[in-house]
């Protein structure tokens, strides 16, 4: 007799052995499965093709909430509730190409630029929401969270987050100019840019003109190439107006008013 153990699954555990090779729907329905095979008479054909569109469906509902979670986008109003009249300079045409997403396949960039307060990060948001809908591995970051994850790490630790920052099918770096930073960190963003140059698209959001950003990295000697990097294949858009968090604020403050 053989000495060494091995555990095989009972050859009658139909369910155990259908979770062995992968399956995640059927097994805890088998039963049911079973007896809706018999009730309307599948076929072998049909029920191995029932069995699979159940098992794809699953897979791709469990991938579309793995890359939700790991994009890191968060709660976001739908672009629905945009209200295109506030600001008083906006290019809804470009803004509505680039929700196509046509720019992914061409591996560009699109930048927003304007005042706090007028919707870039909600615009930005929804971009990468339906990137993720269609089936591409998305990061939502701000500037300053993905400045501080790669200043932490070792190198080795550095390296691997700079390949995830590079292999996700897009970027999104929201709230540039926000924060004033050293030149190191202007040398880690370039670092990020740079992997994703004409082979991945970057999504940026700033309340700084571009002639401002050293402003926000002083003594930081990579702006220049930085932005040539970004702005090569980039659509730039201008956003311009008052902040619409502001209006919201005062007409919040009003209705109080009215009720006391």
């Amino acid at each position: 007799m053989n000495s060494s153990a091995t555990t095989t699954t009972p050859t009658n555990d139909l369910a155990a052995q259908l979770e062995q090779i992968g399956l995640r729907v059927i097994p805890p329905n088998l039963d049911d499965f079973l007896a809706r095979a018999t009730k309307t008479r599948w076929s072998p054909r049909m029920l191995l093709e029932q069995l699979a569109q159940e098992e794809v469906r699953e897979r791709s509902r469990r991938s579309l909430e793995r890359r939700l979670r790991m994009s890191g986008i968060k709660r976001f109003k739908p672009m629905a509730d945009f209200e295109w009249s506030w600001p008083t300079k906006i290019e809804r045409e470009v803004i509505e190409r680039i929700l196509t997403l046509d720019f992914l396949r061409e591996a560009r960039n699109f930048v927003l630029v304007g005042r706090n307060g007028l919707g870039k990060t909600m615009i930005a948001q929804n971009i990468c929401h339906a990137a993720v809908l269609a089936g591409y591995s998305v990061l939502f970051r701000t500037a300053a969270a993905i400045i501080e994850d790669l200043r932490q790490e070792m190198v080795e630790g550095r390296r691997r987050k700079l390949r995830s920052y590079g292999k996700a099918d897009l970027l999104c770096i929201d709230e540039v100019g926000y924060l004033t930073f050293d030149d190191r960190a202007a040398d880690i963003l370039y670092e990020v840019i740079n992997r994703r140059y004409e082979r991945k698209s970057v999504i940026v959001t700033t309340n700084r003109l571009f002639k401002e950003w050293n402003e926000v990295f002083p003594n930081a000697t990579c702006i220049t190439t930085l932005l040539d990097r970004l702005l090569h294949h980039a659509d730039v858009t201008l956003l311009e107006g008052e902040s619409y968090r502001i209006r919201e604020s005062q007409r919040e403050a009003a209705a109080r008013k009215k009720r006391t």
